[in-house]
């Protein structure tokens, strides 16, 4: 099955893009794909062979899972790599286009179980939490 891309450009420098993605303070505000949702724990050890644990979580507590994947590549400042837990494949890839505009390109394998479409617009929608909380935060 050929990989989904998601994208984004945020209005910051690539180093303060890169802390707010990586670190676990920063991820628990902007990791959900939907305002009912939000990310209550998040632990990330950012290094090869490290991994990472977020819990994604219905604000009614009507649904909860944990998001978990191991790191197998990490390029400061321009690329992260990760298997999720079932095997599939993630890129995140950083490019600062200026010194104060970076651009955010993923592409990941999709599952087996939800619509491609919906896996698309969920992976799109938690980037673009993410740049709404970077630069509600600038």
């Amino acid at each position: 099955m050929e990989p989904l891309i998601v994208n984004t450009t945020i209005n910051s420098p690539i180093e303060k893009v890169w802390d707010f993605f990586t670190k676990a303070e920063h991820i628990v505000h902007w990791n959900f794909a939907h305002e009912s949702w939000h990310c209550p724990r998040a632990e990330n050890n950012l290094e090869v062979g490290g991994e990472f644990f977020y819990t994604m979580a219905a604000k009614d507590k009507s649904a909860s899972f944990v998001f978990h994947g191991t790191y197998t590549e990490i390029i400061p400042l321009q690329k992260i790599e990760y298997f999720i837990e079932d095997g599939r494949k993630v890129e995140i890839f950083f490019n600062e286009i200026d010194e104060n505009t970076t651009e955010i390109f993923e592409r990941f394998e999709p599952e087996q179980i939800n619509a491609i479409e919906m896996q698309e617009q969920g992976w799109q929608s938690i980037l673009n939490q993410f740049k709404n909380y970077m630069e509600g935060n600038l």
